[in-house]
Formats: C-alpha cells, sequence, structure tokens
C-alpha cells in the first residue's frame, strides 16, 4: 500500500474539502483519465484497489499513471475509550481529493478498453467520478 517513507509530523489536523482542486485538472501524461466529482478522502487500501482493477484489465497493453498520492495520516482512538488522554494513534493514510482532480491516467490501449478499465477502477473508489480523453487523439 501507498504510505510516505516519513513525515515531519506524525498526527494531523483533518483540515477541510473545500472548494475545487487548484492543480492537477487535466490530463498531463496519458490520453485517458478519471477525474473526480466530488471531494472525498481517498484511503491506500481504495487507491491500490483502482489501481489492481486497471492492470489486470489492459494486462501488459498500455502504461498507467495514479495522479494522487496518500500523505495525510488519519487517527482513530480505540473502541469503548473514554474522552480525554489526547489524540488517537495514525491508523491509515488519505489522499486528500477535490472535484476536478485527474486521479488515474492510462495509454497505449485503445479506446474501448481504456473506459471499460476507467469505469472498473471508478466502481472501487468511494466518489462520483467522470472519464477523460484527449481532445487530439
Amino acid at each position: 500500500m501507498l504510505m510516505p517513507k516519513r513525515v515531519k509530523y506524525r498526527k494531523a489536523h483533518r483540515g477541510r474539502m473545500k472548494g475545487k482542486a487548484k492543480g492537477g485538472i487535466s490530463l498531463a501524461f496519458g490520453n485517458y483519465g478519471l477525474q473526480a466529482l466530488e471531494p472525498a478522502w481517498i484511503n491506500s487500501n481504495q487507491i491500490e484497489a483502482a489501481r489492481i482493477a486497471l492492470a489486470r484489465f489492459i494486462k501488459k497493453g498500455g502504461k498507467i499513471w495514479i495522479r494522487i498520492f496518500p500523505d495525510k495520516p488519519i487517527t482513530k482512538k480505540p473502541a469503548e475509550t473514554r474522552m480525554g488522554k489526547g489524540k488517537g494513534d495514525p491508523q491509515f493514510w488519505v489522499a486528500v481529493v477535490k472535484p476536478g482532480r485527474v486521479m488515474f491516467e492510462m495509454e497505449g490501449v485503445p479506446e474501448e478498453d481504456a473506459k471499460k478499465a476507467l469505469t472498473l477502477a471508478a466502481s472501487k473508489l468511494p466518489i462520483h467520478t467522470k472519464i477523460l480523453v484527449r481532445a487530439d487523439i
């Protein structure tokens, strides 16, 4: 699973997912992409599941780029624990995704196969997505 090698701070604030994505909103590498339409925390398991779905569908035919990385630690306190005694321990890592962000890109496969593969990957994610196609192909 994806996670940072090391971080400056072990625990992070929750933050807010207001607004649209500032960067990463257009296709930069491949000819087909999967774009987020709503804000969410995408955890490392979900990214990995989508990556595996893409890779298995296209077999060795094309190339895949993952444009998001889970670099935010999410903490949880144990079940049935009283309030207080500080913040919980980090449990998993998430990528903060805002609307408009391109999460996955691919190339080297026919358009029909790319759309099927990206639809399969989208079903592994907890948000609504849109498939992008580069205009000049």
